[in-house]
């Protein structure tokens, strides 16, 4: 499909991506200000939050060969799938047979986060429940439920179609049961904005807790797509790379050599919480959400807009809400999936925000842990939050012949000391669907 014209907005008459604003305010109400005082994963290195940075400060590749199906007839043969998974003391053993993978991973990251928070089942007792939200997103959903479904109609007929396929199959499903688990009676609902929709899940709790609709929000993503029915519909799209000689080397952002991304899995949750609640239960505070912002190129349905215009307007609105000046970022946590059009894109959008190159640190998580797709906003996040935690970035690896247009430190190969003063994560979406959240070092 070729690309239509671009409408809308034009080099010429979109807003500028610089903010207008000189001296920008942060909020300072610590019943609108939002921490991140919990954090839950289910990784292809497994459901620690510091064995898994571990893991990417250590530069390790989680990418092996895939071993779940026969990819004999399948031009990309690996991926960053999940070995040994087991949902034990998070999920009953019945219900555990039942479940599609993005809603196990969804569950036990969630219930992760909310112990990760001090927020177990005795906690929620003393806590208005009213006001505990759930928020999570996925790309996808339960593919691989409906593929099985779609099996049993064809070969044995409706009757032998699962009771749960529609269940188990619809978006919400994760954030649903995740709350009806932990008895959450807040606002809760998917969003479904392909790769990009962690993120908004993020900028959605947010607004709920500023506008007083909620003290805490359970909020990321989920996604299981290694399987037939999620490989073989990227190969078809032309999206994944195809080094299946050395899979480990595949996703490879800003490379010359880059083919393509590699696909990932699992799920990534934070608990997001008003300030003021936070510090009357005394919880520990490991960031602060500062803002974030969404918007759409409206140019075409898996390229981005090359110029990265639409993109930096992202940046520079989610400065805005942020409060924050340009200048006083100094970390990027990069969309950067290894696609020939998309990486160069994000960077161009970079150059048109931030003048103070020489001072940013930028790196790409999925270069470790391949493209976890709607989970994979969760993912970097807590890649985000950590590097705040620990004053270390993990590497991007398989960095050897860099694209001349990046001009920013992608911190090769090897980890970096870096202390962060603010970050951003920035992810974006088949459909154009942009979106940035920036994160600090919590000061009271």
């Amino acid at each position: 499909m070729n690309p239509p014209t671009p409408r809308g907005c034009t080099e010429a008459s979109a807003p500028p991506a610089r903010m207008t604003s000189a001296s920008p305010q942060r909020e300072k109400d610590p019943k609108k200000r939002i921490v991140i005082t919990g954090m839950g994963l289910v990784s292809v290195f497994g459901n620690d939050i510091d064995t898994f940075y571990d893991k990417l400060l250590q530069g390790e590749s989680g990418v092996t060969y895939i071993d779940s199906f026969d990819t004999t007839t399948y031009s990309t043969k690996f991926a960053a799938q999940i070995h040994g998974f087991t949902s034990k003391g998070y999920i009953d053993e019945k219900n555990d047979s039942r479940l599609d993978d993005y809603i196990r991973y969804c569950l036990v990251s969630g219930k992760r986060a909310l112990q990760h928070a001090n927020l177990d089942s005795n906690a929620l007792e003393t806590i208005d429940r009213t006001r505990i939200g759930t928020i999570t997103g996925t790309g996808i959903g339960g593919a691989m439920t409906l593929h099985r479904a779609s099996k049993a109609l064809t070969q044995k007929g409706v009757k032998r179609m699962s009771p749960f396929c529609i269940p188990f199959t619809i978006t919400n499903m994760g954030a649903a049961l995740l709350a009806i688990e932990a008895g959450l009676n807040g606002p809760c609902y998917p969003i479904s904005t392909a790769c990009a929709s962690s993120n908004y899940c993020f900028l959605a709790a947010a607004n709920h807790i500023r506008r007083g609709e909620a003290d805490v929000i359970v909020a990321g993503g989920a996604e299981a797509s290694v399987h037939p029915l999620g490989v073989g519909g990227f190969i078809a799209c032309r999206a994944l790379s195809k080094r299946n000689h050395e899979p480990r080397r595949a996703s490879r952002p800003w490379d010359k050599d880059r083919d393509g991304f590699v696909m990932g899995e699992g799920s990534a949750i934070l608990v997001m919480e008003s300030l003021d609640h936070a510090m009357k239960r005394e919880a520990t505070i490991y960031a602060e959400y500062l803002g974030g912002a969404t918007n759409c190129d409206a140019y075409h349905m898996t390229d981005p807009r090359s110029d990265g215009h639409i993109i930096s307007f992202c940046i520079a609105k989610a400065l805005e809400d942020a409060g924050v000046s340009p200048e006083e970022v100094n970390y990027i946590n990069a969309h950067a999936t290894s696609t020939p059009a998309g990486d160069l894109a994000e960077v161009k959008a970079i150059k048109k925000v931030f003048k103070n190159l020489s001072e940013i640190k930028m790196n790409g998580t999925k270069s470790l842990i391949g493209h976890g797709l709607g989970a994979s906003g969760g993912f970097e996040a807590i890649a985000t939050i950590k590097a705040i935690n620990t004053g270390w970035l993990h590497p991007t690896i398989n960095q050897d012949n860099l694209e001349p247009e990046v001009t920013i430190d992608t911190v090769p190969n090897v980890k970096k000391q870096h202390q962060v003063n603010v970050a951003i994560s920035n992810s974006f979406g088949f459909g154009g669907h942009n979106s940035v959240v920036v994160f600090a070092p919590f000061r009271p």
